[in-house]
């Protein structure tokens, strides 16, 4: 480090904190891609094309923004989709799985069992009492 980086350090309210992770555009442009997409969960291919750069390199660099690697980032924004329609749409936990993206309503039970622990049924009994 130089004096003057040593400086910058050590200003009272100056932070300098390494450059890493997404470009704060291209995360932008990726997190609202997932968002309104979350019903096809979109394909690492096509959110690394938004952020222009090579898969392995936008996956590592999601991963360092979010913490979470792309694909379970989109499975966390498809269930918590579940969660909200579970408490507050009358549809059943098939018409939910569909409509947040998963084919068979046994897939979306075991995929949201092993992110919350509870069943979908059970979610809704508990967040309905």
């Amino acid at each position: 480090m130089t004096a003057t980086e040593t400086s910058l350090w050590s200003r009272p309210g100056v932070t300098i904190a390494p450059a890493c992770g997404l470009p704060g555009g291209a995360l932008r442009r990726v997190l609202e891609h997932i968002d309104a997409n979350r019903h096809r969960c979109p394909r690492l291919s096509e959110l690394s094309a938004l952020a222009h750069m090579s898969a392995f390199h936008f996956a590592r660099l999601f991963k360092q923004s979010t913490g979470l690697p792309p694909h379970r980032f989109v499975v966390g924004r498809r269930i918590g989709h579940a969660k909200e329609l579970l408490v507050t749409d009358g549809a059943s936990i098939a018409a939910i799985a569909r409509i947040v993206g998963f084919r068979t309503p046994s897939h979306f039970t075991t995929v949201f069992r092993r992110s919350t622990g509870v069943t979908p049924s059970a979610y809704r009994s508990t967040a309905h009492v």
